[in-house]
């Protein structure tokens, strides 16, 4: 792929002009594709575009994975081959981290700092476990069956269709992409179209890294075209999804048709608890990470803060302070704590539920309003809201932005009520000093994960994913195993068997 020479508004770095697809190891001419326009949430300029892969070149894209991986080496290699080129993938995309953090900041408005120092460095680091992790799984072997012995294993699954999202597209589809290829595997992934930057120069990484041609391929565009050709191809035999519930629906639809396998990590509009006994200060700092880091814009975002009535009004008058003093502005400043949102479109979804705390009688603490320095970005304020009933949209909603919907409580029992009255399950942030009530309440939580005391950590030894419409399936080590693998059961007598001999004298 040719690259542009360097423009002021692109953030210093390389930005092709036109992102195509990439298959067999090679960037694909568009020819007459339809052109998505990218924009930069920053100021709202146009500095690229992507061409919408149809559903001719999703076929395409398929079928050479749907070769490299009935016909190619990468699912006949041994582990420590495929080892030695997951290592090279996280060496190089360390390598180009500047590149990459540049180009995810260029298309999603999250603060270059972050991306440099965080999201890079894990996306690298899911090649880094995966190709540790596959050394270290095992079969089984049985013997009780007299005169036989039965070996289980597992063995990749064949072709993955990877869909993921806008809202940190390199270290999201990373993960699958990583898992999917250690076991295995061959995939076309699919980023959104509003971001396809940096995995565009992730593709680069995959060919100088080595991977076989046909292993790892990407196709651009609208869900509903190059994500409904590539769910929908017979070609595919799974398929993992990290996006909206509605989407996930359609997805799933579409994979019922050959049954199958589908992994879905969707929506979350996550309780943050703030109990009597916990460090006051302490739960403001993960609670204000929790629901502004990452622009607001994290599936499991500590999005509903539900506060004991004993500390509710110094954790409000603290936390309303500390939203308002947050930095605002220029992703690329590295003093910058929270960017624009990522689409106008976004922006307006954000805001309209600024009316909706007006309409149900919400009292706006903070925010609420549109940030346009010069007037130009997708910026929000940092929003605070205290609500009166959880039934009002403004906790049933997933808003997905920096938008924090604040409720009190009186006992635990209320706490466990409130958090648990969602359609949502993905996660939820206890904030106490008393080991006893983190467990006991843990272990009330409909959630798929429970972090106490602690802002986000992702073990990826750990299954990760949702109850209720957050999802079907987890990713993590064993959970990728078993997505990503089929088991299979070999028997094998120790001495030939008599056998009953049907017409013997024929």
């Amino acid at each position: 792929m040719s690259y542009l020479l360097p423009r002021s508004v692109l953030l210093g770095a390389h930005v092709p002009d036109t992102v195509p697809a990439f298959i067999d190891n090679a960037f694909v001419d568009p020819g007459a594709a339809v052109r998505l326009p990218v924009h930069y949430p920053g100021t709202g300029a146009v500095v690229a575009e992507v061409a919408e892969s149809d559903a001719d070149m999703v076929d395409r894209a398929v079928r050479a994975a749907r070769k490299a991986f009935d016909h190619g080496p990468w699912p006949r290699m041994t582990v420590e081959e495929r080892q030695k080129i997951l290592y090279r993938l996280q060496a190089l995309m360390l390598e180009a981290n500047d590149d990459l953090s540049r180009l995810e900041c260029l298309h999603t408005g999250i603060t270059q700092y972050s991306l440099g120092t965080r999201h890079i460095p894990r996306a690298s680091y899911n090649f880094q476990f995966f190709a540790e992790y596959i050394n270290h799984y095992s079969g089984r072997l049985y013997e009780q069956e007299d005169g036989y012995v039965t070996l289980i294993g597992r063995t990749p699954v064949g072709v993955a269709a990877l869909l993921g999202p806008w809202n940190a597209p390199i270290a999201l589809c990373t993960m699958k992409i990583a898992a999917c290829i250690a076991f295995g595997n061959t995939c076309v992934f699919k980023p959104s179209e509003q971001t396809p930057l940096s995995l565009a120069r992730f593709c680069e990484i995959v060919k100088e890294a080595g991977v076989p041609d046909g292993v790892i391929n990407m196709v651009n565009g609208r869900g509903q075209v190059t994500g409904n050709a590539l769910a929908s191809h017979p070609g595919v035999d799974l398929i993992s999804f990290t996006g909206g519930t509605k989407t996930g629906e359609a997805i799933m639809a579409a994979a019922a048709k050959g049954l199958r396998q589908v992994s879905l990590e969707l929506g979350g509009k996550s309780a943050s608890i703030v109990f009597a006994d916990a460090d006051v200060d302490y739960a403001i700092d993960g609670a204000l990470l929790g629901i502004y880091n990452n622009n607001g814009q994290q599936c499991f975002a500590g999005s509903r803060v539900i506060v004991h009535t004993s500390v509710a009004d110094r954790f409000l008058e603290r936390f309303v302070a500390r939203s308002k003093a947050i930095r605002l502005g220029d992703p690329q400043d590295p003093a910058t704590e929270i960017g624009p949102v990522a689409s106008e479109n976004h922006r307006r979804h954000i805001l309209s539920f600024t009316d909706t705390a007006r309409a149900e009688g919400a009292e706006i603490l903070t925010g609420g309003r549109a940030w346009e320095p010069g007037g130009s970005g997708y910026f929000v304020e940092p929003t605070a809201v205290l609500v009166k009933d959880n039934a009002s949209r403004l906790c049933q909603d997933e808003i997905f932005g920096p938008f924090a919907a604040i409720q009190t409580f009186e006992d635990d029992d209320e706490a466990i009520a409130l958090a648990n009255d969602s359609r949502f399950g993905l996660a939820a942030h206890l904030w106490t000093e008393n080991l006893e009530r983190a467990m006991r309440v843990g272990a009330e939580m409909r959630a798929g994960t429970v972090w106490t005391n602690t802002p986000t950590v992702r073990d990826l030894r750990s299954a990760f994913g949702g109850f209720k419409e957050s999802g079907i399936g987890r990713e993590g080590g064993q959970s990728c195993l078993h997505f990503y693998t089929e088991e299979r059961t070999q028997i094998l007598p120790r001495r030939r068997p008599q056998l009953k001999r049907f017409a013997p004298g024929a």
